[in-house]
């Protein structure tokens, strides 16, 4: 019999899942080498001890002198000091230069900076002359103290995932460790029985569990610890106790297919054997059907989230990334809505509005537009593995070469 309940939009999913008090921010924290902290989410903002830069510096190899001592080009000053970047030059003497490198500090005294390319060197006693070719500006080639960041100034903020600029400008500001949120603890398992893992033989009516590696390497990207528990028998015993296994020091569990009504399907009643789950019909293509709940712990009042995707692995790819992906980001303390993505042009049409919001696999052409895989079947893993991101396509809307579409790049949805 048809399923007749009305669907639900994906935001009204999102406010439910983060509102619904189950995805509370984890409340464990640790420090962390910044060194060793990609990915990681702040929970603590960082702030600078110090002016960046520390001092006045040169952004060129040079000559450091006073603009009032060329007056017209071709002048020439004695060079009286050299000072290497990570040398504290003398005090300038007016009418003097001194020779000086990209990232040294400026000298007391000088107030402009003339690139070598501008400068002749002349020969001569102690570090000889230069002649200077063009008339410098006051403050030419000079970073100024506290240019880039303030004393107390706050760079990072609480709940900031932690990227590779992230972390250069925390070294920046002398953060050597850095207070970050537990990774989120989750149990991945698959159900049925016809699932076989890659290496065994394919037997008649069998699958090879795509599902598990793409799930595994998905939450692994996201930065979370996995326990994978592998192939859950279709039984009900066999399902309650694996659930009761995971709820034991996990945040969250996570499973794929096997949340229907059918009378193999026993994620359900093993769920609320242990727990609730809610089976929500999302407006939303690929995709569709999600299950979250909850599942009690043992050892205290406590509940470990439960969420289940479709079975078809571009469904489960699709619900991964635009509902387990926000949850896990709200555990962490991060922003939780999807990102805002890109406008681009789309380099394809679609004739066929679905009332349903669409997730389309596409990728970026060498101008600037859209391609859409040829088959958007959500059985058709290759389009994932072809796309680099998902075209936003609202319900009802036809697209026609040329149109602007909402594009979310994988790397932004995955965290």
């Amino acid at each position: 019999m048809a399923d007749r309940r009305p669907l639900m939009s994906l935001d009204e999913v999102l406010q439910r899942l983060i509102a619904g008090g189950q995805a509370n921010p984890i409340k464990d924290t640790e420090t962390v080498s910044t060194f060793e902290a990609l990915g990681r989410i702040l929970s603590a903002p960082v702030s600078s001890g110090l002016d960046v830069p520390p001092a006045d510096n040169t952004s060129m190899d040079g000559y450091a002198l006073r603009a009032a001592d060329v007056p017209a080009p071709g002048s020439v000053l004695p060079v009286a000091q050299r000072i290497p970047a990570g040398v504290v030059g003398q005090p300038l003497q007016a009418g003097t230069a001194a020779r000086i490198f990209t990232g040294a500090q400026v000298p007391p005294g000088a107030d402009a900076i003339v690139m070598q390319e501008d400068c002749e060197a002349i020969a001569g006693e102690g570090l000889g002359s230069v002649r200077v070719n063009t008339v410098p500006r006051a403050g030419q080639w000079i970073r100024r103290r506290g240019e880039d960041i303030q004393l107390g100034s706050s760079v990072l903020a609480r709940g900031a995932r932690l990227s590779a600029q992230a972390m250069g400008l925390a070294a920046s500001v002398g953060a050597a460790r850095l207070e970050v949120v537990r990774r989120p603890r989750v149990a991945l398992m698959s159900t049925g029985d016809e699932l076989v893992m890659p290496g065994q033989p394919l037997r008649p009516g069998a699958i090879y569990n795509s599902n598990r590696y793409l799930l595994r390497g998905l939450l692994q990207a996201a930065g979370c610890e996995v326990t994978d528990f592998g192939i859950v028998p279709d039984r009900l015993d066999a399902t309650v106790a694996a659930l009761a296994e995971a709820a034991m020091g996990h945040d969250l569990i996570l499973t794929s297919g096997g949340v229907s009504t059918g009378e193999e399907d026993h994620i359900r009643p093993a769920v609320q054997s242990q727990g609730w789950i809610e089976n929500w019909q999302v407006a939303i293509k690929p995709g569709k059907p999600l299950a979250f709940g909850g599942v009690r712990r043992n050892d205290d009042d406590g509940a470990a989230i439960f969420m289940g995707l479709p079975g078809n692995p571009v469904s489960s790819f699709v619900n991964f990334l635009i509902a387990v992906a926000p949850v896990l980001r709200a555990m962490q303390g991060a922003a939780v809505s999807l990102p805002r993505g890109l406008a681009a042009r789309a380099d394809f049409d679609w004739p066929r509005a679905d009332r349903r919001r669409e997730f389309m696999r596409a990728r970026m052409n060498e101008t600037g537009g859209l391609e859409l895989f040829g088959n958007q079947s959500s059985g058709v893993l290759t389009s994932a593995v072809w796309g680099d991101g998902l075209v936003d396509n609202p319900p009802g809307r036809t697209i026609a070469r040329g149109d602007a579409v909402r594009f979310l790049p994988f790397a932004e949805l995955i965290g």
